[in-house]
């Protein structure tokens, strides 16, 4: 099926398009974006496309926010580089750390830069090691993470990202990280059961793998609020009142990955605060640039922090970082979305918007094709059935979730599809009222189309 411009010949043989089957794009080539504006892109030929899931859940503020533009560049004249390392720091640097730890949900101490959420999730586990090894807790080491749970593709992230995809051909996961049940109620419940009863039952299972890896083995659990390319799984409301107190009977921390929810995306500036967490460590991305730069940030606790402080005086240094950790122009660039964030008050836009967005997804759900949907914010998603009745979801092999991605395409729209025919769809935060009903139209033609294919 084609989906993209053809016009101009190029030569793709030298880039590697991640998430990709390489094999087959070979032949088909990759759609070759070229231009953005306000939450609209544009291929080589000039065709717009709206833009449902923000780039990488990443671009909040659109594809041209002029003032972002300015901050690089005015960043780049001012001090193009420096690090951070032996006791130094770009000035931009600091103050953005000083308001990221001033926007916590929970009181943070520190933020220790990195440059995607994947490195951050990373360097979380290293601090949680290093945390539990300064306590005299040697054999703490185990990081629990949960299936379809998404943190990252290093060789620790990756193994914490809970779905097969990420693990096969690389060796992953490795031994240290087990896998809890996701709170997937729509897949995960069993017949009749409650939310309240399905909350309960994850987690009295959640504590029976505690006690059945050895709490003494666990350093840490690593946990999105939404977990969002797994599906964009809604937690039931008390899952993390729930599961909190077992964490801290048993001495484990808890690892927020904020790097979808993070910066207004649930409605609130965190999901950690719609969900009532208390992280011992926070990572944040993606929005916290608007994509416009790659930054990513681990938010410590002062209780985590004093004990990674007294540990780096006995060893001499604290002997992590990176090249590019809080370089200054993304560092520039993310301040200056912070400061946007607050000015234009995008958080309660979120909040203004949310009820038009989850009608709209109850409307889909109205289709014979969708078997449910769900939204928090301006995050959402629909998973596809071949009976809603019977809740019999299709083969995998039939591939109806890119069916429908590809026929959204078609009609100028980019959604996602993700591990179970799920449909993802996470607009920029700028979107307005009349751009929303006409990423929606465009969804439901494409739903329409792939119904038609394959329902008929």
């Amino acid at each position: 099926m084609e989906t993209k411009s053809l016009s101009r010949q190029r030569d793709f043989s030298y880039y590697i398009n991640p998430y990709t089957n390489l094999k087959a794009n070979e032949t088909s080539g990759p759609l070759v974006i070229e231009r953005g504006e306000g939450v609209f892109v544009y291929d080589e030929d000039g065709k717009e496309y709206l833009e449902g899931m923000s780039g990488l859940w990443c671009v909040s503020l659109g594809f041209s926010e002029s003032r972002l533009i300015r901050a690089a560049e005015q960043q780049m004249k001012t001090l193009p580089y420096y690090h951070s390392f032996t006791g130094k720091v770009p000035a931009v640097t600091l103050e953005l750390s000083e308001r990221l730890v001033e926007m916590a949900p929970k009181p943070m101490s520190k933020v220790l830069y990195a440059n995607s959420g994947s490195e951050s999730n990373d360097t979380a586990v290293k601090v949680a090691w290093y945390y539990q090894n300064a306590l005299g807790r040697p054999d703490k080491k185990k990081i629990i993470s949960r299936l379809r749970g998404y943190h990252g593709v290093t060789i620790t992230s990756g193994s914490l990202t809970g779905m097969d995809y990420a693990h096969k051909g690389f060796d992953l996961p490795r031994p240290h990280v087990i896998h809890a049940e996701a709170p997937h109620y729509f897949r995960e419940a069993l017949p009749g059961e409650s939310e309240e009863a399905f909350t309960g039952r994850l987690a009295d299972s959640l504590e029976h793998l505690i006690l059945k890896e050895n709490p003494d083995t666990i350093a840490a659990m690593i946990a999105e609020p939404v977990q969002g390319a797994g599906g964009v799984i809604i937690p039931p409301e008390k899952y993390f009142q729930a599961i909190q107190p077992i964490l801290r009977k048993y001495q484990i921390l808890l690892i927020a990955d904020e790097v979808i929810c993070g910066f207004g995306r649930t409605g609130e500036m965190f999901g950690s605060t719609h969900f009532d967490i208390e992280p011992d460590m926070m990572v944040v991305a993606k929005q916290l640039s608007s994509g416009y730069q790659p930054i990513s940030g681990l938010l410590i606790s002062d209780a985590v922090y004093q004990v990674m402080r007294e540990q780096s005086a006995g060893y001499g240094m604290f002997g992590h970082g990176y090249t590019y950790s809080g370089h200054p122009v993304p560092a520039a660039v993310a301040l200056e979305t912070l400061k946007i964030y607050e000015e234009r008050n995008l958080v309660q836009r979120v909040r203004d918007l949310a009820p038009r967005f989850s009608k709209a997804f109850r409307e889909l759900e109205e289709h014979p094709m969708i078997g449910t949907s769900r939204s928090l914010g301006l995050i959402g998603a629909v998973e596809l059935v071949r009976d809603k009745k019977k809740k019999e979801f299709f083969d995998p092999s039939q591939k109806i979730g890119a069916h429908l991605v590809a026929q959204a395409q078609q009609h100028g729209l980019i959604l996602r599809t993700l591990p179970g025919d799920i449909i993802a769809c996470c607009p920029p935060l700028i979107i307005s009222e009349s751009e929303m009903d006409e990423m929606f139209s465009r969804f439901k033609k494409a739903i329409d189309h792939t119904a038609n294919h394959f329902l008929n």
